[in-house]
């Protein structure tokens, strides 16, 4: 298990934990499903826990494989208690010269 804090993880990943944020209050989203590459799932709980501390949203952490961009979560009956589904993936933070 990965003990890394958010901002231990944001040298490494560019979150844009901020345009999130304003996703989640811009949509009044109450419940809000997160996706992660299997390589960010240590850091998973987190990125959860800070979005959460920035909204009033709960937020749920999609633990089945993701394979890419366009491998979004099949919800099927759970889909109605979801307001919004956010996918990450492994954009790495450019090392500035």
């Amino acid at each position: 298990m990965q003990n890394k804090t958010i901002s231990e993880i944001e040298q490494e990943y560019d979150l844009e934990i901020d345009r999130i944020v304003s996703e989640i209050k811009k949509n009044n989203a109450k419940r809000v499903l997160l996706q992660f590459p299997d390589g960010m799932k240590p850091y998973s709980t987190v990125i959860a826990k800070e979005i959460e501390s920035k909204t009033k949203a709960t937020c749920l952490i999609w633990l089945s494989s993701c394979f890419g961009a366009c491998d979004t979560p099949n919800l099927g009956a759970s889909e109605k208690d979801i307001d919004l589904v956010i996918s990450f993936g492994h954009s790495e933070r450019k090392q500035r010269k």
